[in-house]
């Protein structure tokens, strides 16, 4: 995670993202976008006991962060963003999660690329 972005923490900020954010789902990610008025983008990654053991859900939450990473300098700053790791999430690569990231992310894209994810949408 780069230094524009911080990390979830709070038990209290994921329950907000939960009920109050908007929500996309794909059978690889889920993701929960809610603003939060602090100029900076706040993370959270998790993968449940469903996905599997430990090395299965370190593995999710490894390439969730990588395809975040490569992500977020076109993202626009100041939400509360939580990723949820679904069962096919840790068998993927990282460019396909990335592929849904970008999709399910669109919203909070900075101009420029959010038409550019977009063309690449329609493009299909």
């Amino acid at each position: 995670v780069c230094m524009q972005s911080v990390t979830l923490n709070e038990n209290r900020d994921f329950r907000r993202a939960y009920a109050k954010g908007k929500s996309r789902v794909h059978r690889l990610l889920v993701t929960y976008v809610l603003r939060n008025r602090l100029g900076v983008n706040r993370l959270g990654f998790t993968a449940t006991k469903k996905i599997g053991k430990a090395c299965r859900r370190n593995r999710a939450r490894r390439v969730i962060r990588e395809a975040y990473r490569i992500l977020e300098p076109q993202l626009r700053q100041g939400y509360d963003i939580v990723f949820v790791a679904r069962g096919a999430t840790g068998e993927v690569k990282m460019q396909e999660v990335l592929a849904v990231m970008k999709n399910q992310l669109g919203s909070i894209m900075l101009p420029q690329q959010a038409d550019a994810a977009r063309t690449e949408e329609n493009a299909r």
